[in-house]
């Protein structure tokens, strides 16, 4: 349990950390487990991937947005009244898209379906709630270790029955998951936030003074850049998969196992070691293995060796990166401005994921059968490298502020 007051299935204590698990893993979930079935839903509605592609990098946008909008609204409302209205218009949302009667209609639906990011972005505020900024990059990295079990298996099963019944069985695996994280969520989480801001508008207000602070930019790029390896592999991957490398579904989602493996062991370092370490080192390790992936990735290829494992193989070290770089971004940012962990969470995550998103779109356009997977692997190589230089950004400036004690606020 996440502290000792809080019990399992009573709302009026702290949530239990299998309830951040498992809320945290519904937007994993819901992403992921569609994406062998790209392919098919093209050729279902008859429109090229790229723009089938929007299901994932549009997505992605809009999951940017909504965290915006879904972190000072915890700030003022609490917690869990955000979450369990999120989650209530999710289940709608995956309800339109299991009957959508064209793409249209799915890729709006699918859009509404962000409020979901609620769980992802709010567990983050939910622990530093509770706990200081070591403790939580620990308790993060636990909790996304727990949770990497879901995007494990959701291609796996998403490639599956996308084979046996279509596409549209995703969004029922979806809607039941959903509705149970629902029932989990009321039963279980308590309020953790506080001390409720004045007005909504208070808390928007509250952003110009995380855009002065040079640290939560530092901890916000960082996990940006690390992240967009992991989001520019998303939007790619299917399309390598099928044109380049010949996967079916069931193929392509048991090779994207290979990535969460190396997430959970890069979670279990994070929960095992980022109290002894810091933060910032934990930033710094993980940004240079994602980037030692790449390199072995395009070596392999330029060898002429194009097996499935010379692509997925290395998505191991993608996977493992972001499990040791990203809890400790993700408690930087929340921990910057404690008065403000929700806003912060929102905000961070949404340049996450926003950058992430406009990787994902750069990475679908830019493959084409005469491409081969080249230019998916220099773009995540350029994203490992630019999150290597801002997480040595980010230890300059925990330099200067231990040196400079009476360093401003918004510094």
């Amino acid at each position: 349990m996440l502290n000792k007051d809080s019990t399992f299935l009573d709302r009026r204590s702290a949530p239990h950390i299998a309830t951040l698990v498992i809320m945290t893993g519904a937007g994993a979930l819901n992403m992921n487990i569609l994406l062998p079935s790209l392919p098919g839903i093209a050729r279902d509605f008859g429109v090229s991937y790229s723009y089938v592609q929007l299901l994932i990098s549009a997505y992605l946008g809009a999951t940017a947005f909504m965290q915006l909008i879904i972190g000072p609204l915890s700030d003022r409302f609490g917690r869990r009244p955000v979450l369990l209205v999120s989650l209530m218009i999710f289940i709608a949302a995956t309800i339109a898209c299991m009957f959508a009667p064209n793409f249209e209609t799915l890729l709006v639906a699918r859009l509404v379906q962000t409020a979901v990011v609620s769980g992802l972005a709010l567990s983050r505020a939910v622990v530093r709630d509770m706990v200081g900024t070591n403790e939580a990059a620990s308790l993060f990295g636990y909790i996304t270790m727990g949770m990497a079990l879901v995007p494990m298996v959701g291609p796996m099963i998403g490639g599956v029955l996308d084979e046996i019944y279509g596409w549209r069985a995703a969004f029922a695996v979806s809607l039941i998951f959903g509705v149970f994280v629902l029932m989990l969520v009321w039963l279980d989480l308590g309020e953790t936030n506080r001390n409720k801001s004045a007005s909504f508008g208070t808390q928007f207000g509250a952003y110009p003074e995380l855009f002065r602070s040079r640290r939560f930019w530092g901890y916000a790029l960082s996990a940006a850049f690390t992240s967009g390896s992991f989001f520019a592999f998303l939007g790619g991957a299917p399309y390598i998969s099928v044109e380049f490398l010949g996967l079916s579904p069931s193929e392509l989602g048991a090779y994207f196992a290979l990535t969460a493996v190396g997430y959970i062991a890069g979670n279990f370092i994070s929960g095992r070691y980022s109290q002894h370490f810091g933060i910032n080192t934990m930033l710094l390790s993980g940004n240079i293995i994602s980037g030692l992936g790449m390199v072995g990735s395009i070596t392999t290829f330029s060898l002429g060796f194009d097996h499935a494992m010379a692509f997925f193989g290395y998505m191991v070290f993608i996977g493992l990166g972001n499990g040791i770089s990203l809890p400790s971004a993700n408690a930087g940012i929340v921990s910057v401005r404690p008065h403000l962990a929700g806003s912060a969470a929102g905000l961070g995550g949404a340049l996450m994921i926003g950058g992430g998103a406009a990787l994902s779109v750069l990475s679908g356009a830019m493959l084409s059968p005469e491409t081969g997977p080249f230019p998916l692997l220099y773009i995540m190589l350029m994203s490992s490298i630019a999150g290597v230089m801002v997480a040595l950004y980010v230890i300059h400036v925990a330099r200067q502020v231990a040196l400079q004690a009476g360093e401003p606020a918004g510094e």
